[in-house]
């Protein structure tokens, strides 16, 4: 039987495998709470639950100041070392069954963590059915579902799919699991994230959706004009005017205004793609035959990095984008009654109109968050 000071020796090893270096947009890490917690335990009579290193998003002074806080589960806290752990399994190919795909295969940081491709490719070279969804500011889309359809409930019901999908990752878990404890790092890993060697695909997941909860982008031009740091240039004004313009651009019922740093609803809608349903979206995840078509709202953050655009990758340029809102709509029984102007196929923009809206579209891209270091 170990002792208890054993016990507390061995916490404290495993307190010590952090790499708290690579998480430099953490920040309020509890250190001292941490230890104070520590050493209550060596003197007490039972020895306490294993604690993490506590971790607090860096959350940009737009978000705090405009949204309600980031939505962090109970039951995963955000920590020092489930961050790290996260971090690596991302990028990882370990839990694909050949060890060739990983999670950043899909979700490249030099695409704002999307696919350049319309459909991903699995690890056998069959072609997916959607396009890759963009991975930033994850932790304040938890309030409703996630992905294309609304498949996952949250985010680590969401990477759970991945994994055991026969055209992505093709594995199963148990496989997954007995890779990474077969390892020669990840048991040290997950007993520093999790307290325990044994690894299994609940910790797999929530490690995961730790480090994408941290991907936070909010750095664009437009972020540091509402911060009074930048100006607009004249072609971005005015494509602001017309993004907010019900009778022109029309834009921000789904996509919200400078007031929702998010840039998304996070509902779902069926914006005009088409007149019939291959692929029925939120329908056939209800069940209900009213949601055919309807697809969750993307964020307009990033367009410069995340082409191609829609849920199949349809469009590769934004021009194409605002072409199909301009005179591309398509009626279908379950259209939007936000797309008015679907009779006369779209809101009509004039050229000069098309160039100042992508103008300002393009003015909510973050290149730092391309280069943040602690996202590599």
């Amino acid at each position: 039987m170990k002792t208890e000071q054993t016990e507390c020796s061995q916490k404290d090893k495993s307190q010590n495998k952090a790499t708290i270096g690579l998480l430099g947009n953490i920040k309020n890490i509890g250190l001292i709470g941490g230890l104070v917690v520590f050493l209550l335990a060596c003197n007490g009579d039972e020895p306490s639950p294993y604690m993490a290193t506590p971790a607090n998003l860096d959350v940009p002074d737009l978000f705090a100041n405009s949204i309600l806080p980031p939505q962090i589960p109970n039951d995963n806290p955000l920590t020092v070392e489930g961050i790290a752990l996260g971090k690596t399994l991302f990028y990882d190919p370990i839990l694909s069954a050949n060890n060739t795909q990983a999670c950043a295969s899909c979700h490249l940081p030099s695409q704002a963590f999307s696919d350049p491709n319309p459909f991903s490719v699995g690890i056998d070279g069959s072609l997916g059915t959607r396009n890759s969804m963009p991975l930033f500011n994850l932790a304040w889309h938890d309030r409703g579902p996630l992905n294309w359809d609304g498949s996952a409930r949250n985010l680590e019901e969401q990477i759970f799919e991945p994994v055991t999908n026969p055209i992505e990752m093709a594995n199963t878990w148990p496989n997954a699991v007995q890779s990474l404890q077969n390892s020669g790092i990840y048991p040290e890993l997950f007993d520093a994230a999790f307290g325990t060697t044994q690894i299994d695909s609940v910790m797999v997941s929530k490690a995961i959706a730790q480090f994408v909860r941290t991907l936070i982008s909010g750095n664009s031009k437009f972020d540091r004009h509402l911060l009074g740091l930048e100006e607009l240039s004249q072609e971005e004004a005015r494509g602001l005017n017309i993004f907010l313009d019900e009778t022109r651009g029309d834009c921000f019922h789904c996509h919200g205004n400078p007031g929702n740093p998010l840039w998304t609803d996070n509902r779902f809608h069926n914006n005009g793609l088409d007149a019939f349903f291959e692929d029925r979206g939120l329908g056939a995840v209800t069940g209900d035959p009213r949601d055919d078509g309807l697809f969750r709202t993307p964020s307009l953050r990033n367009l410069s990095f995340t082409a191609p655009y829609m849920h199949d990758g349809r469009f590769s340029t934004l021009d194409e984008v605002i072409d199909h809102y301009s005179e591309g709509l398509v009626y279908s029984e379950t259209i939007s009654p936000l797309m008015k102007s679907v009779a006369d196929g779209g809101v009509q923009l004039t050229a000069e109109e098309k160039s100042d809206l992508k103008a300002f579209l393009l003015s909510l891209s973050d290149e730092s968050f391309l280069t943040n270091p602690d996202y590599q």
